[in-house]
């Protein structure tokens, strides 16, 4: 049964209003995927068919689509972004909304959206602290089909050394494919964000919503070889499951 949905977040970040307009506009991959990006009108081509509703920059911008392609459960979404200056413009208050139309399994499609959301923004924050504006080389990959489990972002974390008792801010050294130390950035049942000096690592439970763990990187090494640290990860998740 169709129904419209109302994601809205806000926060305040150490970025300018512009910083964060051109991290939400052509920066996405440091934060949550390589996007096209919009055309700067209102009017112009966003990303994914989207049609740009808004365009103020660094202020207001909105984009909507109709008939979501390639999404079944879906028939209308929009992302809406509103930036206001703190702190004689050195600071920045966002207010997010993400609002549209679910056509099948609505609790947990919405469930699974807005706790997507609270990540995604708190590594739109990393991003814009810690490495904006730096561009990020990309990848994003899921687990076997075994990660599916209801433990499965459990097993990944113990295998990580991120277990449930550690807490976000606590420094750790990782047991991934290669062992590094990371800040474990964020940490609850669902998701688990590291950040080192050459980016963030993010590991999604998206189990919780019946698919595979997922795994993205975003690398600010200049030069970075994303393929081999992907291909490095990939390796090691199926490791994971593979194992009695």
């Amino acid at each position: 049964m169709s129904k419209e949905f109302e994601i809205a977040r806000e926060f305040e970040v150490d970025a300018t209003p512009q910083e964060v307009w051109e991290a939400i506009t052509t920066g996405t991959g440091g934060y949550l995927w390589p996007m096209e990006p919009p055309e700067p009108r209102t009017g112009g081509r966003g990303p994914f068919g989207s049609t740009v509703t808004a365009w103020d920059p660094p202020h207001r911008y909105t984009n909507r689509v109709e008939n979501v392609e390639g999404i079944t459960e879906q028939t209308a979404n929009q992302l809406d972004y509103t930036i206001e200056p703190r702190d004689e413009g050195r600071r920045a208050w966002v207010r997010y909304v993400h609002s549209g139309i679910f056509v099948d399994d609505w609790d947990n499609q919405y469930d699974g959206a807005a706790r997507h959301t609270d990540f995604y923004l708190h590594t739109l924050r990393e991003y814009l602290v810690h490495f904006a504006p730096r561009p990020a080389a990309f990848a994003t990959f899921d687990g076997p089909e075994e990660s599916k489990a209801p433990d499965a972002l459990v097993a990944v974390g113990r295998a990580l050394g991120v277990g449930e008792e550690v807490a976000a801010g606590t420094r750790v050294t990782v047991r991934g494919p290669d062992a590094f130390d990371a800040v474990v950035d964020f940490r609850n049942p669902y998701f688990i964000g590291l950040r080192t000096d050459r980016g963030l690592t993010r590991f999604f439970g998206r189990n919780h919503w019946g698919y595979p763990v997922g795994v993205s990187l975003h690398d600010f090494t200049p030069g970075a070889d994303v393929k081999e640290c992907e291909a490095a990860w990939q390796s090691w998740l199926n490791e994971v499951f593979s194992r009695p």
